[in-house]
C-alpha cells in the first residue's frame, strides 16, 4: 500500500468552462466555489496523508440541483467527488482533479414518524443533528460515533459507518430501510421506503451503503429508529489481557443479551494518552491496569435494575480472576466522563506522534487472539513500538493503531507503513477477518484490496461499476484500482 497523493488530473478548460456556466446558472454563482482560501480545508484529508485539488467546489440545495449537477457531469465527461463532512479516514472524500460536490446544503430532516419508527433525512444532516430530532420525538438513533458533530448522513452511508453501538443496533446499513439516490446519468432513483418487509426484487439500496460514492450520490436516507432508553449503566474496568476482557464480554452478554449496547476496549497507553493530552480528564479506578473495558447497559423497561445485574456480574468476574476493578457511573456526567477518555483516545493519539493505523475486524471468538498476537509481531519487528489496539471488541472491530517509538523521526516512521500492513493485515486474513471493518477502502487501501480480497468479488464490483457508472466519473480512482 502507498498512502502518498497522487498526482491531480483537472478537466480540460475548454470543457469545463462551459459546464460551470451552467452550473452557476442553476444553483446560482455563490455556490460555484473556486477561491483558493474557501476550498483550502476542504482538500486535506483529516490526517494529512492526502493532499486534494479541484478546480471548483458546487453546493446544491436539493436532489433536483444534484440531478442537474450529475447529468451536465456525465454530458460533458466531467468527474466528481461528493463530500460532507470531510471526516473520512482513507480519502475517499478527496478529489484528486475532480469537481467536488458538497452535499452540506441538503440539511433537512424531512420526516419524523415515531409510531413508525422512522427519519428520513437529507445526505447533508450531521448525524447529532439525525440524534437530536429522533429524540425530541422520544426515540433513538443509535449511531455513535467521536466525530458525530461534523459527520453527515451521507457519509455515514457510503462508508457503512459503525460506531460504539453495532454490538446492538447494527452498522448503517441495519439502520437504513430507503434510499434517495442520483445515479451517474443523473436520474434519481426515489427508494425512500419506511418498510420493514419488502421482498419486490433486489434490494438496491445495498448498493449504495458502503460505495463511497463510486456508484452514485446519496440525497436522503429513510432510518430506523428506537424506543429511547429509560436507564443505562456505564462501567469503567480494569484487566489484565485481551483473553480477560473477551470472557467478560461473554458474561455480560449472556446474562443481559440486548441490553449490552456498548462493549469497548482500550490499553493502558491509550488511557495514558488521554489523561496526558486531553483536558479535564481523570483516570476512574484507584490503580493502574494493563487493559480496560467501557461496558454499557441500557434498558427501555421501567423494572430493570441494570446496576445490580453489572454488580452481580462484576462480582463472578472477580472471583474468577477475569477482572481487577470497576466503577459504576453514578450520574449522567459520571457517564458522559467516562466515554470521553474513549471517544477522544483518536485525537489524544495524534499528540504521540506518527500513527500507523489499522481498522479491522474479526471474529468475537478470534478478538483476544488477534491483539495479543498483532502486538507481540509488531513490537517484535520494531523495539520500542507503541501499541495502542482500542475500539469495538463486542462486535470484532479492533482499531490496531500503532504510535511511533519515543524519539523515532515522523516521516522514517509512517514510511514504515506498508511493513506493518503485512503483519496485521495477513494476520487478520488468516484469522478469516476483514481489513476495512467501518472507514471503508478509499485511496489508502486500493491495493490491500486487491489483495485479501477475491478475484471473484473484485470482479463482480468491478461488473456494478461499469454497469452503472461505465464512464467511471463517481468518484473515479476510489475503491477499485482501475
Amino acid at each position: 500500500m502507498s498512502s502518498h497523493t497522487p498526482r491531480p488530473t483537472l478537466p480540460d478548460p475548454a470543457r469545463l468552462a462551459p459546464l460551470l456556466e451552467r452550473i452557476c446558472a442553476r444553483i446560482g454563482g455563490k455556490h460555484v466555489i473556486r477561491d483558493a482560501e474557501t476550498l483550502a480545508p476542504h482538500l486535506v484529508e483529516r490526517r494529512g496523508l492526502f493532499q486534494g485539488a479541484t478546480p471548483a467546489m458546487l453546493e446544491p440545495g436539493s436532489v433536483e440541483e444534484v440531478a442537474f449537477i450529475v447529468a451536465a457531469c456525465a454530458e460533458t465527461g466531467i468527474a466528481l467527488v461528493p463530500q460532507g463532512g470531510n471526516t473520512g479516514l482513507v480519502g475517499g472524500q478527496v478529489p484528486f482533479g475532480a469537481l467536488l460536490l458538497c452535499l452540506n446544503r441538503l440539511d433537512q430532516v424531512r420526516a419524523i414518524n415515531p409510531l413508525d419508527l422512522t427519519l428520513t433525512a437529507e445526505a447533508g444532516c450531521t448525524l447529532h443533528q439525525v440524534q437530536q430530532a429522533a429524540a425530541s420525538q422520544g426515540c433513538l438513533f443509535p449511531l455513535s460515533i467521536a466525530s458525530e458533530g461534523s459527520c453527515r448522513i451521507g457519509g455515514n452511508l457510503s462508508t457503512n459507518a459503525g460506531g460504539t453501538a453495532v454490538l446492538r443496533y447494527g452498522n448503517m446499513r441495519e439502520l437504513t430501510l430507503g434510499l434517495e439516490v442520483v445515479l451517474p446519468d443523473g436520474r434519481i432513483w426515489n427508494g425512500l421506503s419506511r418498510l420493514r418487509k419488502d421482498n419486490t426484487g433486489y434490494d438496491l439500496k445495498d448498493l449504495f451503503i458502503g460505495a463511497e460514492g463510486t456508484l452514485g450520490i446519496i440525497t436522503a436516507a429513510s432510518l430506523r429508529l428506537f424506543p429511547a432508553p429509560r436507564s443505562r449503566m456505564t462501567a469503567f474496568v480494569g484487566l489484565t489481557s485481551p483473553h480477560a476482557a473477551l470472557a467478560l464480554f461473554r458474561r455480560l452478554r449472556d446474562v443481559a443479551g440486548d441490553a449490552l449496547t456498548g462493549f469497548e476496549f482500550l490499553p493502558r497507553f491509550g488511557l495514558e494518552t488521554v489523561l496526558r493530552h486531553i483536558p479535564g480528564t481523570r483516570d476512574p479506578l484507584a490503580g493502574a491496569h494493563e487493559f480496560y473495558v467501557l461496558a454499557e447497559l441500557t434498558t427501555t423497561r421501567r423494572t430493570d435494575n441494570l446496576t445490580a445485574l453489572a454488580e452481580e456480574v462484576f462480582t463472578e468476574a472477580l472471583e474468577a480472576d477475569e477482572m481487577q476493578d470497576a466503577v459504576i457511573a453514578a450520574s449522567e456526567a459520571q457517564a458522559e466522563a467516562l466515554w470521553k477518555l474513549r471517544e477522544s483516545l483518536s485525537e489524544a493519539q495524534g499528540s504521540e506522534g506518527g500513527s500507523i493505523k489499522h481498522d479491522v475486524s474479526v471474529p468475537v471468538s478470534r478478538v483476544a487472539d488477534f491483539i495479543s498476537q498483532a502486538s507481540a509481531c509488531c513490537v517484535a519487528h520494531m523495539p520500542g513500538l507503541r501499541v495502542c489496539a482500542f475500539g469495538h471488541m463486542g462486535d470484532g472491530n479492533i482499531h490496531f493503531n500503532l504510535s511511533q517509538p519515543v524519539g523515532m523521526d515522523k516521516a522514517a516512521f509512517l514510511a514504515r507503513w506498508e511493513d506493518f500492513n503485512r503483519i496485521v493485515h495477513d494476520l487478520v486474513a488468516d484469522m478469516e477477518g476483514s481489513i476495512s471493518a467501518e472507514h471503508g477502502i478509499g485511496y489508502l487501501k486500493r491495493e490491500e484490496l486487491v489483495r485479501y480480497k477475491s478475484p471473484v468479488a473484485l470482479s463482480l464490483m468491478a461488473t456494478l461499476k461499469d454497469a452503472l457508472d461505465p464512464a467511471d466519473l463517481m468518484n473515479p480512482g476510489k475503491m477499485l484500482a482501475r
